[in-house]
């Protein structure tokens, strides 16, 4: 068998054997969402002129009316039919919601790490070649500062920096200011799609408008991926490979990048794909206060209204997307190593 024959073979049975995860978390997140406190038909029923019987009919339309293993097996038939429900809020199919929105949380998931990982596997890399000194120190304390402050408080000093006080940035509501066109819809990513249409001027301005909720990401996760590069690439340096290498007469650079950094690079592809996840479920307080259009605020707000559908459409999302990056890192970590397989 070939060796993406082999690839895709391997890749399949870790889908498969990930099935049995992604079923428990449906019915983990079932079960909590009926146990948590608070009616939803009351919810939506509340109004000055609502009654006992609006109620009753609002639970019969969510289906709250029958006995949980009831609505248990109902609800499993309907993922298996691709059908996630309705939003009460919005009034849209559930799917159809988290379609809309995902590509924005993805684009502003994926520029988040390319700033992370752009500024620190240099910073890992410069403060493992400068081990305990001044700059790793330095680095260190820089890393720590980020993930210490909370991403809410970081955006709002930010916005305040370069919004409020300097006029930089754009005004901080949504992907794009309204008088920017928007684009014709492609991937739903607004940068890539603003290449497509051929319009600069619309690049531009969607580039402006992510780079603070970017940057703001980026400085909380920084820290995970500069300290994993900097542990990494002391062992890397350590190594017999390495002194090797130096004996032999190589450049430093040579030695550095070519042996020292792709050894060590194994590790940050493992940490990068966690840190991804935990981006792409866990950066609702970014969304909320730059007012970005993501599944994570529409989840929040459908929790706080407690709208069980688009909450569990949402945990199912992630649970998934969580599955699939996990699959591209064994991948990556198949070619950066030949050694390793993805079983």
């Amino acid at each position: 068998m070939s060796g993406l024959g082999h690839t895709a073979k391997r890749a399949g049975q870790r889908l498969v054997t990930s099935l049995p995860a992604l079923f428990g978390v449906l019915v983990f997140t079932f079960v909590l969402m009926r146990v948590l406190p608070g009616d939803p038909a009351v919810f939506f029923a509340s109004g000055p002129n609502s009654s006992q019987e609006d109620i009753e009919m609002i639970r019969r339309q969510m289906g709250l009316d029958k006995p949980l293993p009831t609505q248990l097996v109902l609800y499993l038939y309907d993922i298996g039919r691709g059908n996630l429900g309705r939003s009460l809020i919005t009034g849209q199919p559930v799917l159809s919601d988290l379609r809309e929105r995902l590509p924005a949380s993805l684009e502003l998931t994926f520029a988040a790490l390319i700033l992370a990982l752009g500024a620190a596997i240099p910073l890992g890399v410069f403060a493992a070649l400068r081990a305990n000194s001044l700059i790793d120190h330095a680095v260190r304390f820089f890393c720590s500062l980020g993930v210490c402050v909370p991403t809410f408080v970081s955006g709002l000093l930010l916005i305040y920096a370069f919004y409020y006080l300097w006029g930089i940035a754009p005004d901080p509501t949504g992907r794009i200011d309204i008088f920017t066109s928007q684009p014709t819809r492609v991937t739903g990513f607004l940068l890539i799609d603003y290449l497509i249409a051929g319009d600069l001027d619309g690049w531009a301005a969607a580039f402006r408008q992510i780079l603070l909720p970017a940057i703001t990401m980026a400085l909380f996760v920084m820290a995970p991926l500069a300290r994993m590069t900097r542990a990494a690439m002391l062992a890397s340096l350590g190594s017999d490979f390495v002194r090797t290498a130096r004996s032999i007469g190589l450049s430093d650079w040579r030695v550095i990048v070519v042996y020292a950094l792709r050894n060590a690079i194994l590790p940050v592809l493992t940490i990068t794909g966690i840190v991804f996840s935990t981006m792409l479920g866990a950066n609702v307080l970014v969304e909320k206060v730059f007012s970005w259009p993501g599944v994570a605020s529409y989840a929040l707000d459908a929790l706080l209204a407690s709208d069980y559908a688009p909450v569990q459409g949402f945990v199912l999302l992630m649970a998934s997307i969580f599955v699939l990056v996990n699959l591209v890192v064994d991948v990556l970590y198949g070619m950066a190593d030949p050694r390793v397989t993805v079983e």
